[in-house]
């Protein structure tokens, strides 16, 4: 749908990077276009860029903590996503789980695989930087767990991680959700509204 270059750079870590996920295919049948996610490593990009969670460097700023914690919520309800939970495991090494997003781009099950590690994260709640519990939720999407866990080992899709992390940080990016309209970059669940709305007005000018 559409020859506009619009992507999404997530890592399954991020909950804003959950939220937008939901809400996304709505921008996607509003507007007649297809967001191309790419896999990053949030950890990665922490490095090259300096940048911290938001847990982290506002950990001391109470009356932050407590706005994020509400605009979260008014997201929540806006959007009506109510399968949420936060997960009791939080911060979890997502570095399997994004080698393994690599993975599945290459062996066709790329969207089922990004859907079903965003619930297993953001709305079962578990703790997916343990290998067992990865295998047992994979094999409960039905998902070859084996061959998961062979792919992740690969030379290939390590390296593919980390150029799409190196190529993310080049391009001005420093944290997740990041998301580029051709060459604009917005940030944050909080500008899915400027991106929909600049994906709108290149469509209007092609």
């Amino acid at each position: 749908m559409g020859d506009i270059a619009v992507q999404f750079l997530f890592d399954f870590g991020s909950p804003n990077a959950y939220l937008c996920h939901k809400v996304i295919g709505g921008i996607e049948a509003r507007q007649q276009v297809r967001v191309e996610y790419v896999p990053i490593l949030l950890g990665g990009l922490f490095k090259l860029s300096g940048n911290r969670s938001p847990g982290e460097a506002f950990a001391g700023v109470e009356n932050k903590q407590k706005f994020m914690m509400l605009e979260m919520r008014r997201f929540i309800e806006r959007h009506g996503l109510t399968a949420y939970r936060h997960n009791p495991h939080f911060p979890v090494n997502t570095l399997q789980i994004m080698r393994g997003a690599i993975a599945a781009q290459r062996n066709g099950t790329f969207e089922r695989y990004v859907d079903r590690m965003f619930a297993h994260m953001w709305e079962e709640g578990l703790k997916m930087d343990e290998a067992a519990v990865i295998r047992a939720a994979l094999e409960t999407d039905g998902l070859d767990a084996t061959a998961f866990e062979t792919a992740v080992q690969d030379a290939d899709v390590k390296a593919a991680l980390l150029a799409n992390t190196q190529a993310a940080f080049e391009r001005g990016a420093f944290g997740s959700p990041t998301f580029f309209v051709g060459e604009q970059m917005y940030f944050g669940k909080d500008q899915l509204r400027d991106v929909e709305e600049e994906i709108a007005r290149v469509k209007a000018r092609a």
